[in-house]
Order: structure tokens, then C-alpha cells, then sequence
């Protein structure tokens, strides 16, 4: 709370005075306005109301009238966020094989879901988008600053989301940097997760995807997640439940990628590891900046002329009704 126009309080001085003078009179007799006569030499309701009330509701009105005068304000602040942040695609692997349970107690996906997830939840004031990819890519959701959408969109990724078979990783940089090309932020970055090789797809060579992000000024971290050696893969079959898959993580093309953008690659072997992965990324893409305050002011002095008119009013109607005195 603040006064637009704090000098006007000086004027409560006469007024305080005035009413702290009347008060240590209040024993003495009033004459009513109008009547030369005195009050009755007997105490009664009515006289001691009408010893004290006009002055008194006269003197709280004045007081009410001033402090309007004084154009209380609340003050309402915030913050302006920067224009330009980080802009950052999530390509996430949706093949069949990232049912795989060797990221405990969670299947590859699940746990790339959760991460990424943390991941976004850290971020402030930019912009996050998600491709889902498989034997194709296509996008999931579009980059934007409304992360209850995006964490929406990553919670309702599933298995074989594109319907195709395989894993197109070149597709699926493509997709996120056709997303990325035009975008005004001073960064911009891809953070591709998968678990397996590129094998099919319209780009064949996923590095040559990484040359078209790199010339668009556009960051790639690579993040391959596969325990060591064989895993278990649900089959849906309750008289086999289980089978084997080997490990068939391209970790040579996914540092390549990465090196040819500027960015890192990670292996993650277990849920831990993703996590401190998705953290490590976090802290290296944080946009320093100065977030500008800003206030804004709306009066408060609507409530307080509302009451000194109703004081002004009560006084005017008693003293012509009830409090009147006829000589």
C-alpha cells in the first residue's frame, strides 16, 4: 500500500486536534444547531448522542475524506520475462524396443518420459517442443512456453507411436530442426534419446541431418539408453513372457552427431544415470539473464468516500429526525 499523495495526511492534524479539544469537553452541555436552548439537565440516550454523534461522525468523515485525498494504492508486482531464452526440442524413441526393462523399476521409455519430464519442470522462460520418432517422426508438440501442455504431450507418448518399424533417427532430427530453423532464440538445442541405430527412414545417414541443424546454428546432446548386454522384452505372451534383445546402441553415430552441432553425448545404463544426464544438460543450456520488475498501482480510495458520504448522510437524517430539538 502505498499514497499517491502523502502531503494531504497533514491535513488529519487540525482534524485529530479539533476532535481530541471536543473530546475533553464531552462533559460539558451542546446546544443543539438551530436551538437556542440547552440540553435537558438529566441525562438521556438521545442527549448523550446528540452531545457527541455530529461532531464526532463530522470529524471521522473528514478524516475519511482526507485519507481518499491521499489516494491510497495497492501495489501489484511482477515480472517480465526475457523475449529471447532457449528454444529446445525432445526427440524421443518410441520403437518397440524401449520396452525394454532394464532401467528399474521402469522400461526405457517410462524412464526417458520421467526425466524428460523433470527436465522440463526445471525450465523457465523457454520454450519447449517434443518429436516422437520410430520408423518415422512426426511431431508431438510444438515448441511453447505452456509446460502443463508439454509435460502433457510427453506423459501420452507410447510404444510404436508412428506406427512404423525401425528407428529413423535422421527423420527424426530433421523433423525437430524444421521445427527449430526459424526460431529468434539465442539458443537453440535438440535432445535426441534413443536406445538403438538408425535403420531405416528418408534420411539414411542421421550425421548428415546433424550438418543441417549445425548450419542453422542448432545444438544436439545425444542420449543413448541401453543397460550393457542383453535385456528383457515383454512379449504380451503369458506362456512366454520375456525375451532377450541384445544391445544394439550406434554410440559412434550418436557422438558424431553430437560432435558435429556442438553438443555432448551421454550413455545412460540405469534410471539414475538419466536423471544426473537430463540435470547435466539442464545446468550447461541456462540462459543468464535480467528479469525485469515491474509494479503496477490501482486505487483504493473508492471504499473510504463511500463511507464518509454514508457518515455525512446518517448525521444529516438524525439530526432531522431523531436528534432534532424543537424549542
Amino acid at each position: 500500500m502505498k499514497f499517491a499523495n502523502p502531503w494531504a495526511l497533514l491535513l488529519l492534524l487540525p482534524i485529530l486536534a479539533a476532535a481530541l479539544h471536543a473530546g475533553s469537553r464531552r462533559g460539558s452541555k451542546f446546544i443543539s444547531a438551530g436551538s437556542p436552548l440547552p440540553l435537558p439537565s438529566v441525562p438521556t440516550f438521545k442527549t448523550r448522542l446528540f452531545s457527541f454523534f455530529p461532531f464526532f461522525a463530522r470529524a471521522a468523515a473528514l478524516v475519511f475524506l482526507t485519507i481518499a485525498l491521499a489516494r491510497p494504492q495497492k501495489a501489484e508486482r511482477g515480472q517480465i520475462p526475457p523475449a529471447e531464452g532457449v528454444d529446445i526440442m525432445l526427440a524421443l524413441d518410441t520403437s518397440y524396443s524401449m520396452a525394454a526393462i532394464d532401467f528399474n523399476p521402469f522400461n526405457r521409455l517410462d524412464a526417458a518420459k520421467n526425466a524428460a519430464s523433470d527436465f522440463i519442470k526445471r525450465r523457465a522462460h523457454d520454450r519447449i517442443g517434443a518429436v516422437v520418432f520410430g520408423g518415422a517422426a512426426m511431431l508431438s508438440c510444438p515448441l511453447t512456453l505452456d509446460y502443463a501442455s508439454a509435460l502433457e504431450f510427453i506423459d501420452l507418448s507410447y510404444l510404436n507411436m508412428t506406427k512404423a518399424d525401425g528407428t529413423a533417427i535422421g527423420d527424426a532430427i530433421a523433423t525437430a530442426v524444421n521445427h527449430l530453423k526459424n526460431s529468434k532464440a539465442k539458443s537453440k538445442v535438440i535432445i535426441l534419446l534413443t536406445d538403438g541405430r538408425s535403420n531405416t527412414g528418408l534420411i539414411s545417414d542421421p550425421v548428415t541431418a546433424a550438418k543441417t541443424a549445425a548450419a542453422y546454428d542448432i545444438k544436439i546432446y545425444t542420449i543413448g539408453t541401453a543397460a550393457k548386454g542383453a535385456s528383457r522384452l515383454p512379449t504380451g505372451n503369458p506362456f512366454q513372457p520375456y525375451i532377450a534383445i541384445e544391445e544394439d546402441l550406434d554410440e559412434g553415430t550418436l557422438l558424431e552427431i553430437a560432435k558435429t552441432t556442438g553438443g555432448e553425448f551421454y550413455r545412460a545404463t540405469n534410471y539414475p544415470e538419466l536423471q544426473k544426464i537430463y540435470e547435466k544438460i539442464d545446468s550447461l543450456e541456462k540462459t543468464k539473464f535480467e528479469v525485469k520488475a515491474y509494479a503496477t498501482y490501482s486505487d483504493r480510495h473508492q471504499s473510504l468516500l463511500a463511507a464518509a458520504l454514508a457518515l455525512l448522510a446518517l448525521t444529516f437524517v438524525l439530526e432531522k429526525t431523531y436528534l432534532r430539538m424543537i424549542p
